[in-house]
């Protein structure tokens, strides 16, 4: 054995568990702030409705059964054991798991544009598995069926769309929940003044975009990890201090209990419950920012944990003052320490915040990359992480409609309510997108895939009925909002088809083109003149006809640009000219 092979293998190990222990803790100010900011506005959500009417132990177990089960079954078992797994080349999101099918498994509109790079991009790809017999159905399905494809597209799009009107929204709710906390202590503060207060916060935040996610992960990461350490802690002190016995609300009976007692009503209350799981779809959407070992670290051993022992304390809290329902969270903090974990929440906020915009930069880039959105201008932040990008212009129309949203509704509570339906709609996109995935790009047994989408997609269809019931009360929001990204890309995506089946249909090849040689009839000058194209083997006639001078020497160029590999923790890109 060679021992300096071995003292080689030795150093890049260690460096891959700093680079991923590294990026786990930069994941922290990225990608779980949302998630953890939750417990603000949870309790207060869920009991502001009809719920109201059943304040009891029961129905308060019930509810912290109904959030430990939906953050044990969707972030953990779906997004860190399946979801994570489903990256195409590094990056995440719905458009991430529909260019891993056109590309894989060909199954879409848009499969021509990228073929191109196929086989660069994907050259350490796994090796193709065996067709499988439902695989096989499937393909054929998609093959003989063409508006199937178009309606997967119309899915993707419906799913992209709200994660959209969910970055939006989500700012808004958090930045919002954190600062009314001050009521608390200034009674008499006019609401005015905490929502001049919100619009400044959300200005800086998107102010600082501009530094990149490496910079903001730095910045923000101490942060969002003294803040679940915190409200893990006030959790404890809570538990031990009121109501030991709400441990036992953790099994399965209390959300049986729950829905005997308080029926229709405990199933209106869903709609508040589900924020338990907003920033949930951020762990997939900012894939592409650090890796999936990073982001399965960071959730399983601190952020999960941690929003357990924090929603039991507050309901250990509620169970002895069931009169503090609609303030919960804040008045659960013991006196002592409030003003501190009242600054904590503000600063947390801004980081859950974060998590949304990173994930929207992302699913852009990625429907641009696809031309199903206008040619927006993206800025690479880091030479190390592909994923990590900045784009001005979507940025600051994020931040117009967010400062719309504060000023415009000022009650958390609709606000939650257009939230909730944002984020379950986009889950459930996802969740029907896996199928495929498991399928027909995995191949792996039809029963396994069936079972993914019983257990989750039924799951997430009962929490967006109770969404869908809000719509009247500030769930038409989204779906206004989700209309009109949905209309824009599909506008744009159809003028780009309607563009490259003109130029495919008016061109000439360029093979009888340079087989005429001197008898075009063309004035040449000295030097090479390039002409750049979008096919390979054909020129457009357009660009024929604007040449009244030729050089004596001219080329047609096509550039391919893929990402590769990494040499020395940078990424490499090849420019390849055809």
């Amino acid at each position: 054995m060679d021992p300096e092979a071995g003292s080689v293998t030795r150093e890049s190990r260690l460096k891959f568990y700093k680079t991923t222990l590294c990026l786990a803790y930069q994941s922290f100010g990225v990608v779980y702030g949302d998630l953890s900011t939750s417990p603000i506005y949870v309790y207060k959500s869920t009991f502001s409705g009809r719920l109201s009417l059943h304040e009891e132990d029961d129905e308060i177990l019930g509810v912290l059964s109904l959030v430990f089960w939906t953050l044990t079954l969707i972030p953990l078992c779906k997004y860190i054991i399946f979801v994570l797994g489903a990256d195409d080349n590094g990056e995440g999101g719905t458009f991430a798991l529909y260019s891993l099918l056109c590309r894989r498994a060909k199954l879409g509109l848009l499969c021509a544009s990228n073929a191109p790079g196929d086989d660069i991009s994907a050259y350490n790809s796994e090796l193709p598995r065996k067709e499988t017999v439902a695989s096989s159905i499937l393909k054929e399905f998609f093959d003989k069926y063409h508006g199937s494809r178009i309606m997967l597209l119309l899915l993707v799009l419906l799913g992209t769309s709200m994660v959209i009107g969910d970055g939006i929204l989500t700012p808004s709710m958090s930045v919002l929940s954190a600062v009314n906390g001050i009521k608390i202590k200034a009674t008499g503060l006019h609401e005015n003044y905490t929502v001049f207060i919100a619009c400044v916060i959300l200005m800086g935040l998107f102010t600082l975009q501009h530094f990149g996610t490496r910079r903001v992960g730095f910045l923000f990461a101490p942060i969002l990890l003294a803040w679940l350490f915190c409200i893990s802690a006030v959790g404890v002190y809570n538990i031990i201090y009121w109501n030991p016995r709400v441990v036992s609300a953790l099994s399965p009976y209390y959300v049986y209990n729950f829905f005997k007692k308080a029926g229709k009503d405990g199933w209106s209350s869903l709609g508040g419950i589900v924020l338990c799981i907003t920033g949930a779809e951020a762990m997939f959407a900012d894939l592409g920012h650090f890796s999936q070992l990073s982001i399965r670290i960071a959730f399983t051993v601190v952020v999960y944990p941690c929003l357990i022992l924090a929603y039991m304390g507050e309901a250990a809290y509620l169970s002895k003052h069931k009169e503090d329902l609609q303030r919960s969270f804040y008045k659960s903090i013991p006196e002592v320490v409030f003003w501190p974990v009242f600054i904590t929440a503000t600063l947390a906020t801004v980081v859950g915040s974060q998590a949304i915009i990173s994930a929207i930069f992302s699913i852009i880039s990625q429907c641009r990359a696809l031309k199903c959105f206008p040619r927006v201008k993206v800025v690479h932040t880091s030479n190390h992480i592909h994923g990590q990008i900045y784009i001005p212009e979507v940025n600051w129309i994020l931040m117009v409609l967010c400062l719309a949203v504060v000023a415009g509704y000022r009650d958390t509570d609709v606000i939650g309510n257009a939230y909730g339906l944002a984020v379950i709609t986009v889950m459930l996109v996802t969740t029907c997108l896996m199928f495929l995935v498991i399928v027909m790009v995995w191949k792996r047994n039809i029963l396994g895939a069936l079972a993914f989408v019983i257990v989750f997609g039924s799951l997430e269809l009962f929490y967006l009925s109770a969404c869908l019931a809000k719509v009247h009360k500030g769930g038409w929001f989204p779906l206004i909002l989700s209309l009109i990204v949905l209309s824009t890309m599909c506008i744009w995506h159809y003028g780009t088809l309607k563009k490259q089946a003109y130029e495919s249909h008016n061109n000439v090849c360029l093979d009888m083109l340079l087989s005429l040689g001197p008898n075009l009839g063309i004035n040449r000058v000295p030097g090479i003149g390039l002409i750049y194209s979008n096919f390979r083997k054909f020129l457009p006639i357009s660009d024929l006809l604007s040449v009244a001078l030729a050089h004596q020497s001219f080329d047609s160029f096509t550039v391919l640009l893929d990402t590769v590999t990494r040499i020395k923790g940078r990424i490499v890109m090849i420019l390849r000219i055809i």
